[in-house]
């Protein structure tokens, strides 16, 4: 082992980094808060309209009336769910599993053809993150502005610019709760109770929780919720290939970048497009440098692209260093027509092939959907008895749900079973939008009884909606048995 001094690698004591020490290292590392600038632009312009879009109608559903009632109500005390013309009872849930089923269809959709396109436009976080951000330029101004009032000392303007915006974001956070609650306890009824401050418990909770949600996630989490909490930016690579569209930077024409002045001639120089200047990663709400290639951090928001090509129109240079582009396009240097052409590959229209038969299916189900369902449950009681004349009698309780937001007239009759007839009242009436129980017995008399044997022998309730305005009739069919004791 030499002894000579000149040779030892002197080792310094590393500066410990704030978070919380596991047994293997560092389980966390603070996080650098990112200041966003500002930018205008093609795609910054269809952001706010999707802002705009998204929140008339979050906003706005719940004050819509139709006939005489909030047009989208998801009544769970009544166990009803009303969507315009439509009312949907526990035992349509199939359709809220086919709207599932369409939404995930639709997201692989997007992503196989255009990545992140529902993270950068219509996500509610990403929505919430730029309503939020509008506020703070608002109060404390862009970027360089935002970055020395919270390095400046307490003062009076400081105190009343992040005093106004918290105020601001509150007030967005809980008219947000606010609104969420007014989807499942009518808006006007909630709207009255808030003069009072006289909410249900549950009502409070959800106001205040998602208000809550609201303020922390679109005002301090942002860019971390898509990052580390969203699980679609973990398996979004499942569902990439080389022909998906993403905000690409070009390098074979962007490097070697470097700094230069508008008159310089790049080439002259061994320069490359790009002019180094930073504002891709300025403008990047996750604080990435698209420049490094693909990461998942890019929730495709597209700031990049129109910030580059403000910077390529004062250069003069061509635009589109930074845009959408497949990995297939950039490395064989394809036309836009060429990329869009291969968008469309077999992944892509079995996709589509897919979602079409599901949506087809979804719209025909609702079209010839029933106007109303009947569940029979037998008396839990007894299974038979004997009543007067040895006749055997069944008793069952059928549950009638009406669809219709009229009051309709319902009559029972029996089928299937030789001499068994109906003791009870047959008609009645449900009444709009209503689901109701009644209770139905079924006699057979003695000698049809002994005949059958004792056991279960099939019977069939035909449940017939009498024509009433302009509803039509309409008949359903309901299978059960009745049971004859030994």
């Amino acid at each position: 082992m030499s002894s000579n001094p000149s040779r030892v690698i002197p080792i310094a004591a590393a500066e410990a980094a704030s978070g919380i020490e596991g047994e293997g290292g560092w389980l966390f590392e603070k996080q650098k808060k990112i200041y966003p600038r500002s930018v205008t632009g093609t795609f910054a312009k269809w952001r706010w309209a999707m802002v705009w879009l998204t929140q008339i109608m979050f906003y706005g559903l719940p004050w819509l009336q139709w006939n005489d009632r909030q047009a989208v109500l998801f009544d769970l005390a009544a166990r009803r769910f009303y969507i315009f013309g439509l009312v949907l009872h526990p035992q349509d849930l199939v359709y809220l599993a086919a709207l599932l089923i369409i939404s995930a269809y639709l997201l692989f959709l997007f992503t196989a053809v255009a990545g992140r396109l529902w993270c950068g436009f219509s996500c509610p976080q990403t929505v919430y993150t730029e309503i939020f951000l509008w506020v703070e330029r608002r109060f404390e101004g862009d970027r360089i502005a935002r970055m020395r009032l919270d390095a400046a000392p307490w003062s009076f303007e400081k105190l009343w610019r992040k005093g106004g915006k918290q105020a601001a974001w509150i007030g967005i956070g809980l008219w947000t709760g606010f609104t969420l609650v007014g989807y499942f306890t009518p808006v006007k009824v909630l709207w009255g109770e808030a003069f009072t401050m006289s909410f249900g418990p549950w009502e409070w909770f959800w106001v205040l929780f998602y208000g809550f949600a609201t303020y922390g996630n679109a005002g301090y989490l942002r860019e971390q919720v898509c990052t580390y909490m969203c699980p679609y930016a973990r398996f979004q690579s499942a569902m990439f290939d080389r022909d998906t569209l993403i905000v690409s930077y070009d390098p074979q024409r962007g490097e070697p970048r470097g700094s230069r002045g508008r008159k310089v001639d790049p080439r002259a120089k061994g320069l490359g497009d790009c002019i180094d200047c930073g504002l891709c990663v300025q403008v990047c709400p996750t604080g990435i440098d698209i420049r490094n290639g693909l990461q998942y951090q890019c929730i495709s928001c597209a700031s990049c692209v129109d910030v580059c090509n403000e910077v390529m129109d004062k250069m003069n240079y061509e635009r589109g260093l930074i845009r959408f582009a497949t990995q297939n396009g950039l490395s064989n240097r394809w036309s836009s027509g060429q990329t869009l052409k291969r968008v469309l590959r077999p992944r892509v229209l079995v996709y589509s092939g897919v979602l079409a038969l599901i949506c087809i299916g979804f719209v025909v189900s609702l079209a010839l959907r029933s106007p109303f369902r009947v569940d029979v449950v037998r008396d839990r009681g007894a299974l038979a008895r004997l009543v007067d004349d040895g006749a055997v009698e069944n008793v069952y309780r059928l549950q009638v749900m009406n669809a219709t937001e009229a009051t309709q007239r319902y009559r029972v009759s029996l089928d299937g079973l030789d001499g068994a007839a109906i003791s009870s009242r047959a008609d009645f009436e449900v009444g709009a939008a209503e689901a109701r129980w009644w209770p139905v017995s079924v006699q057979v008399p003695h000698g049809v009884a002994r005949s059958l044997g004792a056991g279960a022998h099939a019977i069939r309730f035909r449940i017939e909606r009498l024509a009433h305005g302009e509803d039509g009739a309409a008949v359903v069919d309901e299978k059960s048995t009745f049971v004859v004791p030994r």
